[in-house]
């Protein structure tokens, strides 16, 4: 293929999978196999590689997320993005349009466009000739922040209009409820801090520095208006959403023209009832003036504009009574309240539990078994008891206590250190060993595929395994005995335990589930001891030695390193044939002739052999260090398929660039 048929081939491929980007993100309605999809993709790839001199930022390939940035630079809006005012009830919404009426001198119904509320972070974009040049947050309303690149990631934004326009449109960012219950749940698998509801899970995405993060996060957005409408042929707002759609842009189809406010009131009082069945949140419903006329003639206010107002939907609470309260014992040995409520109906789904978080919240709120409490979802995702209804007490509401002894093995509770929490510190719980198998062969940690929550379980109940060491003795013939458990299926499970036995020993020490050690600190600690041994033989002062390990953590670990029972399952693992060692390069053992030491590398486009954080950990042992943006401090350039600004800026700087195969041959 020449110069002239790849320029053709590209501009036909972009415009196939944009069309088919549109059919499916934002109609919902794929024309293609993921296959096909993907051979169309896989085509494109391939041709910029082989012309790097025809990608463009717009390219269908560029959405994975480009080079992190140092800071989010200021951006002013054309036309501040302004708030609304709001409505609380139905008398607020006369209001509103008796000042309308009063505002335009008419005595009859005025025409309004209502349309969802998104709880998420609302963004103004502009395109020049049809491309997407810009993104922005709202900020103050007069400037926010250039999140260009995390916005280009969103994959039912258009990058490219059906029509060469220059115009500026506004829209709201948000998280699907399945991605913010997905992202939430690998979350609590590392142990992070979970996110509280989805707006903020959408505004803490978009608001990263890193836009590979925000296009891991399976972002969605909606259009709703165009700055300078008189730069489309409409006279109504419902006639600019519409040319919106037509112009590529998702807009929320539950939009409703109506005529007079006392169908406005309808509309929101169904929206109302049933919010809980969209996949996605919305706090409240935007009602507008339809005309463009109108609006213009209505004006603003120095902080909303007068034409239009946001009904905010009243917390969704309910009042059911509380039957009893059960406690769960966490890998660590935490032990949590959760409240057994009657069935009540809240946000579209029958909550039946709550989280009661720790001791001290029960005795905070007051609660009491048989108590009428108030309950409202946290974010319309997390059942919570708001209050408790004391007026409502009979007086046979009984006082809870928590369990002073271990419900899964009866061993006494503890408060260490003056946490707030209670803990079971018996290491042969068996709640405990339970979650620390699924920790064990979590993704992070060992990664052995195949083996989740259900068939840990499984394994437990069936007495298989009393430990992680276990999983390396399991017997194939005792496994087919199992439900749901076919020779495939079995066969894989035992392929991927074999397989895990040759991870590094920084998986392994995350997978053991050593307390206040994470993937991060089990890295630090393999690179400096090398061998399991080795770690197990430190001492406190010894290991506070090590690069962020702090004294908290190094008498964890001793502690930990201490116990007969660990002693004997690291025994079992090693007999097993488990790697006990760091596969990397230790510190002392760098090779200071490593083409790597000293040396800050970039990493970019695609690595076929290696992940990219393998890539980064194989550079790290080697003495040096990987930035993730090129600049003059930059002393080779890792480009694998794909590469794309970084590429370019690292030839304009006359920075050494090194294909994968060099790389992997530096690498030995």
């Amino acid at each position: 293929m020449d110069r002239n048929e790849a320029i053709q081939r590209v501009k036909e491929l972009r415009k196939i999978i944009e069309q088919h980007n549109y059919y499916y993100y934002v109609k919902d309605n794929p024309q293609i196999s993921d296959y096909e999809y993907d051979q169309l993709m896989q085509e494109l790839i391939h041709i910029e590689t082989e012309f790097p001199e025809l990608l463009t930022p717009d390219s269908p390939t560029q959405r994975v997320g480009g080079a992190p940035l140092e800071s989010f630079e200021k951006v002013e809006h054309s036309i501040p993005m302004l708030s609304l005012s709001n409505a609380f009830d139905e008398q607020d919404l006369r209001d509103f349009d008796r000042r309308v009426r009063q505002g335009l001198g008419v005595e009859g119904p005025i025409g309004y466009i209502c349309e969802l509320k998104i709880d998420g972070l609302a963004v103004s974009l502009r395109y020049e000739n049809g491309r997407f040049v810009r993104g922005a947050t709202r900020g103050d309303g007069r400037t926010g922040e250039d999140i260009t690149q995390n916005l280009r990631t969103i994959r039912s934004l258009p990058l490219v209009l059906k029509k060469p326009l220059t115009i500026e449109v506004r829209g709201e960012a948000f998280m699907p409820r399945r991605a913010f219950e997905r992202l939430n749940k690998e979350r609590a698998m590392r142990e992070e801090l979970l996110f509280a509801n989805p707006r903020n899970a959408a505004a803490g995405s978009l608001r990263q520095l890193d836009p590979k993060i925000a296009a891991s996060r399976s972002l969605d957005i909606f259009l709703y208006s165009v700055v300078g409408e008189d730069t489309l042929p409409v006279d109504t707002h419902s006639g600019s959403l519409s040319m919106l759609e037509e112009l590529g842009f998702k807009v929320n189809p539950e939009r409703r023209v109506c005529e007079g406010i006392e169908e406005v009131i309808s509309f929101i009082e169904g929206w109302t009832e049933k919010r809980g069945e969209l996949p996605y949140d919305i706090d409240g419903m935007v009602v507008k003036v339809d005309r463009l006329a109108y609006q213009e003639e209505l004006g603003y206010t120095a902080k909303s504009p007068r034409w239009a107002i946001a009904y905010k939907f009243p917390a969704e609470e309910a009042i059911t009574i509380l039957r009893d309260i059960e406690v769960t014992v966490g890998r660590t040995g935490a032990i949590t309240p959760t409240a057994i409520l009657d069935p009540v109906q809240l946000a579209g789904t029958t909550v039946q539990r709550a989280s009661l978080h720790n001791e001290d919240i029960i005795r905070e709120k007051g609660i009491m078994i048989g108590d009428h409490v108030v309950v409202k979802k946290a974010g319309d995702i997390i059942p919570e008891i708001v209050e408790v209804k004391v007026d409502k007490r009979t007086g046979d509401e009984q006082p809870y206590h928590m369990p002073t002894h271990c419900p899964a093995c009866d061993s006494e509770l503890v408060r260490l250190d003056e946490e707030v929490a209670l803990r079971c510190i018996n290491p042969q719980c068996p709640a405990q060993i339970r979650e620390g198998i699924i920790h064990f062969v979590s993704r992070n940690a060992m990664n052995i595929d195949g083996v989740g929550e259900k068939v840990v379980t499984q394994l437990y109940e069936k007495g298989l395994v009393r430990s992680v060491a276990d999983l390396y003795y399991l017997d194939r013939e005792e496994l087919l005995k199992l439900e749901r458990m076919g020779e495939k299926s079995v066969d894989n499970m035992l392929n991927a335990i074999e397989a895990s036995k040759n991870n590094s020993l920084e998986r392994l020490l995350f997978g053991l589930g050593i307390r206040f050690v994470g993937e991060k600190a089990a890295r630090l600690l393999a690179q400096h001891f090398g061998t399991m041994e080795a770690l197990q033989n430190a001492t406190e002062e010894e290991i506070v030695t090590v690069h962020e390990i702090g004294t908290k953590m190094a008498e964890s670990i001793v502690k930990y390193f201490a116990k007969p029972e660990v002693v004997e399952t690291i025994e079992r693992l090693r007999e097993a044939g488990v790697n006990m060692e760091y596969k990397g390069l230790r510190p002392e053992e760098v090779d200071a002739d490593s083409p790597f030491a000293g040396k800050t590398v970039v990493l970019t486009g695609t690595l076929a052999s290696v992940t990219r954080k393998e890539a980064q950990h194989m550079i790290e042992a080697r003495g040096g260090k990987v930035s993730g943006s090129v600049s003059k401090r930059t002393d080779l350039v890792v480009a694998g398929e794909a590469a794309g600004s970084k590429l370019g800026k690292a030839n304009e700087l006359g920075i050494q660039v090194i294909d994968e195969k060099t790389f992997l041959e530096w690498i030995k």
